[in-house]
This record gives C-alpha cells, structure tokens and sequence, in this order.
C-alpha cells in the first residue's frame, strides 16, 4: 500500500489568506517527503471556497518540485473539459522536466455547475469533451504532427513542446465519483483510476463492484501490456493521542468541510442531464446527512485506533494507494502535521 497527501482546500479570504493556506500546504508537501510517503496531490476549482484557492494544481505542483526530490506529484485532477489540450500537454510535461519525471496527472470531468457556467461550457456533453481531451493530451505525449478535429477544437500537424521525461507519458489517472461508465472510460484506455469521493462504510459493496468493473475492463483490453491497473481513493485523516480529541476535531474541521460543499453543490438538486444522472439524489443525501455520517468515512482516531481502521478500510476494497487529505475545514499546518506524523511514526509500524 502506498501513501500519500491529497489537498483540497475550501478556505476563503474570510477565514485565512491563500498565502497562509499555500505556506503551510508547501511546508507539508515537504514533511511528506521527509516522512516517506510517496504521492502530494491538488486538486483544481474556480470562484468559490469550495477549491477556489487553488486554480492551477500545477502551478502548486512546481512550488513542490522545487523544494522536494522524491515524492511524486499528482493532480486530482485537471478540469479538462475547460482547457485546450495543447495547454494541458505543454504545461503537464513543464513539470514534469523540472521535476525530472514525477509528475503523475489526474483528470476529472468536473461536476459544480458555477465551474461549466464560468466557462460557458455545457455540463450535457461534457463526458464525451471530457473523454476527447484526455485522449488528445495523450496522442500529444506520444506522437508528433498530431491533427485532431472535434467539436471541441481542432488543429493540425501539431508536436508538442517540452517532451515528456517520462515514457511513453506521465502515468494518467481518472478521478471518478459514480458513473460505471467513468470507471470503464479509465480501463478501456488503460489509465489508472482514483476515486474523489470519500468511500462511506455504506457503500463499499458497490464501489468494490466498479473495481471489479474497471479492473475487468483493463483487463480486457490491456491485459497482454504489462501494465498493472492502480486504483486510489482520498480519504480525510484526523490523527490525536486519543479517541476523544481526534473525534472532536474531525467532527470540527468536517461540519467546515460540509459546509462549504454543500453550499457550492446545492444547484445540482435540479440539474437534469444524462451526464450527471443520479447526481441530484447524491447531493440531496450529502445536504441531509447527520454529523455521525458526515464522519463515518473519515479516518479519526488515536494512532492505534487509526491503524486498526486503515487495516479494515484495506481489508474491505482493493485500493493500492490511499490519499489523506488533510486540509479539511481549514486545518492549519500544526494540526495537518500532527496527524501525519502521528499516521506514519505511530499507526503504520502497528499495521506491519
């Protein structure tokens, strides 16, 4: 099992400044390394608390680069149904030349509707802009005098600048939420796949089951490469010398978390596209939910605790990398600090 950071801010000039929010996300990138774990991961979103902070994952990612020189870095993921994929080609193999081959880059189809609304692009549709612009970014990796013409854009003979340092291309993740067709989308084209949403104890049985369909369909059609499919899923982490004070806590930072989710997913009650089927009842569930739900698939505890759940949640789905996000509801640096060195120095050499 491989570990790592997932960073998804939903602070706001009201509650601290992006410097702040960025000095102690970098200070924590590097007290990854320092600690060993293996990935740091940002996520990108626009005009609202919920993500806003941090527009460009790739630009933090850089920052990282600059200061580390073995953790990989991860985007959870570029929107790419809002960017050119000349754009996305380019400025991913950047990073990936200053940070000599550790880039990894995640793609996400993007679900707040003030994001499309923004962009001016329409939310019914977007799986298949989605699916071509991943697939235009990957021929632009690969090949050169790459010609594509689609609805979305079109160009000619084009060979993208800087080469990547990695071959044939940065390993590629799609972050999914709960479409099947998500989860085939990434094994047909022999991606890794990442699950965005929080794995909740009462939906285990069906995640395993979009595994097994993903892992099936990777199988199906890349099973003689060599490749092995990946499979990671974010999970918060609240880690304290005891039970009680790291239950407090994660009920305190999650009711911040919710709270700003929740008002930026509220316009998906009435959405109604085929793109996002089944989206108005997930939100209607996550605005409902009670404070012990909110905080049933967060990982909290004290280290022993939190080891013996780390254990159960690996027991119960095939995942080969587990993301902590730990910068929910605002956390400052001394508390993200705190969990992950109480994680990696406390509850891992019990899990050995």
């Amino acid at each position: 099992m491989k570990y790592g950071i997932s960073l998804l801010p939903d602070a706001g000039p009201e509650t601290r400044s992006a410097s702040t929010y960025f000095d102690d996300v970098l200070r924590l990138a590097e007290l990854g390394e320092e600690l060993g774990l293996h990935y740091v991961k940002m996520t990108e979103h626009y005009l609202h608390r919920a993500g806003g902070y941090c527009p460009s994952p790739l630009t933090y990612l850089a920052a990282v680069a600059a200061r580390t020189r073995r953790i990989r870095l991860l985007t959870g993921g570029i929107q790419a149904s809002f960017h050119h994929p000349i754009q996305i080609a380019a400025h991913a193999a950047q990073v990936d030349a200053m940070s000599h081959g550790r880039l990894e880059v995640g793609f996400v189809r993007a679900f707040l509707p003030h994001d499309f609304e923004a962009f001016e692009v329409d939310m019914t549709g977007s799986r298949a802009r989605f699916q071509a612009t991943v697939d235009a970014v990957v021929r632009l990796w690969t090949e050169e005098k790459v010609s594509e013409s689609t609805p979305y854009f079109n160009y000619s003979d084009a060979t993208s600048l800087p080469p990547t340092v990695q071959w044939p291309h940065p390993p590629v993740w799609i972050c999914v939420a709960m479409s099947e067709a998500s989860f085939r989308y990434a094994g047909e084209r022999g991606h890794n796949l990442m699950i965005t949403a929080t794995p909740q104890p009462e939906a285990y049985d069906h995640i395993r089951k979009m595994i097994e369909v993903y892992k099936d369909v990777f199988e199906e059609h890349h099973g003689d490469s060599g490749r092995t499919p990946q499979v990671a899923a974010g999970v918060p982490l609240m880690v304290a010398p005891t039970d009680a004070e790291a239950e407090a806590a994660a009920r305190r930072h999650q009711r911040g978390y919710f709270e700003v989710w929740g008002e930026a997913s509220k316009p998906l009650q009435s959405l109604d596209s085929p793109d996002y089927a089944g989206y108005s009842k997930m939100i209607e569930r996550y605005l409902t939910m009670d404070e012990d739900r909110m905080i049933a698939g967060t990982m909290y505890g004290s280290p022993a605790t939190v080891a013996r759940k780390t254990l159960e949640l690996q027991d119960a789905l095939p995942l080969d990398v587990i993301l902590w996000q730990l910068d929910f509801g605002g956390q400052d640096y001394a508390t993200m600090s705190r969990s992950l060195r109480l994680f990696v120095e406390e509850s891992q050499p019990l899990m050995r």
